[in-house]
Order: structure tokens, then sequence, then C-alpha cells
């Protein structure tokens, strides 16, 4: 298990955003941080401290620009999701991302399109696609959200559907949308689930603050749960210094 970074990109700057603010009809969102420093700047500062397979993730519209910079600063050490189609996935494996992350291109009307997805798979293969399941809580289980994790899918995680995906990708990414941005503890059930049912490199994201938060996901997940802490860090306008998680990751990873 480690830490793995994010630069999370929305009107062409690096923000911080509640989990489930953001606004299609103006692209407004509600916002904990608004950097001075572009993509670029975080991407080598990832660099820098060996802290990769982190992720891109670009919101909504203009963010085009920066997204390049970052993955230019940082070939093949990040991942980038937001908008990846058959039509621009090549692209963005060609200017230095190690994967790209697909969610609301093969979820439709509410479930998985397996057909657009072995699109993707047998285009640029296996070891270069993130499945992201980012996902919010309805009743007692939890349901991938797309289009700004605004729409519910009918796609439940489970250990059934985790395993049938498995084959499609390398990776997973998975948001705990109900508790993004908000610092107040991660969603300690789902992360139990991941450990429990998933057999291929997973990151959850969502509401860690602390370097317990780091502790509590490893041993939840079993160690095999990576981890993304956002808008806690002090590089994002938190109060938990980034140094601790570089210095964490080099005593429990080796980097």
């Amino acid at each position: 298990m480690k830490i793995r970074p994010c630069i999370d990109l929305h009107s062409g700057k690096v923000k911080q955003i509640v989990g489930g603010t953001l606004d299609d009809n103006d692209n407004s969102a509600s916002e904990n941080f608004v950097s001075t420093k572009n993509a670029a700047y975080y991407a080598t500062l990832y660099k820098k401290d060996s802290l990769a397979g982190g992720h891109i993730i670009k919101l909504g519209p203009g963010n085009e620009e920066e997204a390049h910079a970052a993955l230019k600063a940082y070939p093949d050490g990040m991942q980038i999701g937001g908008g990846v189609t058959l039509d621009n996935c090549l692209e963005y494996l060609s200017m230095g991302a190690s994967h790209v992350i697909v969610t609301s291109f093969v979820f439709r009307e509410g479930h998985i399109d397996f057909k657009r997805l072995d699109q993707l798979h047998d285009l640029i293969g296996r070891e270069h696609l993130v499945i992201d399941l980012s996902c919010r809580r309805k009743g007692d289980d939890y349901y991938v959200v797309t289009d700004r994790w605004q729409k519910f899918t009918q796609y439940k995680i489970t250990k059934k559907n985790l395993q049938k995906l498995e084959s499609h990708c390398d990776e997973f990414l998975i948001h705990a949308a109900d508790v993004e941005g908000l610092c107040r503890g991660i969603e300690a059930e789902l992360v139990e689930k991941l450990g429990r049912w998933v057999s291929i490199p997973t990151t959850y994201a969502g509401g860690a603050r602390s370097i317990a938060d780091a502790e509590l996901v490893q041993r939840l997940g079993q160690g095999k749960i990576d981890l993304t802490i956002g808008s806690a860090l002090d590089i994002f306008g938190g109060t938990l210094p980034y140094a601790d998680i570089v210095k964490w990751n080099s005593e429990n990873c080796g980097v």
C-alpha cells in the first residue's frame, strides 16, 4: 500500500473541490482550495519525491493545456482522466500518461457498455487502462456515479462486478464521492470491502485527513488499497504536511 498523488483541474486551475458539487449547467463547484501554482509545478514536485501512479483529473472544459503540461513534466508518472474517449486516448498516452482513466465513456444510461470497454482495451491494451468506479452510497450499497459524480448508475460495487471488470483493465480508481473533499475521514466500510474483493491495483480517494487515515486504509484494505490524499495536504491549503506523506511512503514502500 502506498499514497498516490493527485492533480484536480477545474476551469484551467489546480483545485480541490467538494465531491458531488460540480454543476453541469455553469461548471461551478464548491471549492476548498484554488492554487496559484500550475499543474506542471505539482507534477514536478511529485516526480522529485518519487510519488508515482497518481491521477490528473480534468473536471469539465478548459483544462487541456494544464493537463498536457503536467504530463510533459512527469512522463509515465501520472494517469489522466476526464473526457477520455477512443478519439483521444492514444494522444494522452503519447503525451506521457502511463494510463488513461475512463468513467462516463463506458457507463451509459446507467449501465456499463462492454462494447466500448472492449474497444478501448483493444486499442490501447489492458496495461494502459484504469476504470474509474467512483461511487456514492445508496442504502447499504455503493453505486458507480458518472457525470461529475452527479448521476447514479445501476452498477453496484460488488465482488462479482469487480471480478468481472478486472480482466478488462490494469487498475481501479475509486473516489468515495460522498466524503470527497470534506476531510472528515475515510469511507471505512467501502475500503474494507475493496480490500476483500479486489485483486488488481486499486486506489481509494475520499475524506483522508491524516497519517492515521493512511494506516487505517492499510489495515482495512489488507495492504492492497492505495490511498490518495488531497484537500488535507498543506500544498492544497490543508494542515497535513506534504512532507509527512513523502516520508510515510519512503518508510512503508521503499520509495
